[in-house]
């Protein structure tokens, strides 16, 4: 078990450093060696092998450790699977109109108005895995369940930060004036503001990705683990 979580932890720890080193320190001396196709294409082949290092480990520690709490309960039940529907709602939300999404000019993102999901954060989509993560924290704190998904919180919202500063200091006041307008943290009381279709369409997605869960995991979420 102490091997396997090692193991675990090594795997996260390449995933998220490759991820900010690259993403940082290193961007810049790769792009003038490489191009920026060069360097797209080191990135992600870190990115899948690092992700594929922590996966495959993370299925090599059988089940059945203890959790550090019981979250088998309708309350974490319930809270896991609230926060998997916003958490939806917010990757999906942010498909669509991110002013900062890489290459969007300056005088596009001072002329953005904060709405819908953006809003609530303007990181909807590093929330969105942030929450997800979380809520199987709260349901299966296990060892290897909390390494995992404490890397992709850390990996979300560090990098949402880091995204932050490096913006700030591209943009300046083109980014000032964006960001005044939302927040990075969520603003849950935004979240009534988000358009019914958006609710509509991440509710039908939450319930296939939670019925899926059957299948994939054996483990009954969302609705499905009171209706079945």
């Amino acid at each position: 078990m102490e091997q396997g979580l090692a193991g675990l932890i090594a795997g996260a720890l390449a995933f998220v450093g490759s991820h900010f080193l690259l993403s940082h320190p290193l961007r810049a001396p790769l792009v003038r060696a490489l191009g920026e196709k060069g360097f797209s294409g080191v990135y992600s082949l870190v990115a899948f092998a690092t992700m594929g290092w922590m996966i495959i480990a993370f299925r090599a520690i059988l089940p059945g450790a203890l959790p550090l709490w019981d979250g088998t309960g309708a309350a974490p039940w319930l809270v896991a699977s609230a926060l998997s529907l916003i958490g939806i709602t917010l990757l999906l939300g942010s498909l669509r109109g991110n002013p900062a999404l890489p290459q969007v000019p300056g005088a596009t993102i001072a002329a953005a108005r904060a709405k819908g999901v953006f809003a609530v954060t303007r990181h909807p989509m590093m929330w969105g895995f942030a929450l997800w993560a979380l809520g199987h924290i709260l349901v299966s704190p296990t060892p290897r369940v909390l390494v995992l998904m404490a890397a992709m919180i850390i990996l979300a919202l560090v990098g949402a930060h880091g995204q932050d500063r490096k913006k700030a200091a591209l943009l300046g006041a083109d980014w000032a004036h964006w960001s005044a307008q939302t927040s990075y943290w969520p603003r849950l009381a935004a979240l009534g503001g988000i358009a019914p279709a958006l609710w509509a369409i991440s509710i039908v997605v939450w319930l296939g990705a939670t019925y899926g869960h059957i299948h994939a995991a054996h483990v009954y979420a969302g609705l499905w683990r009171w209706l079945l």
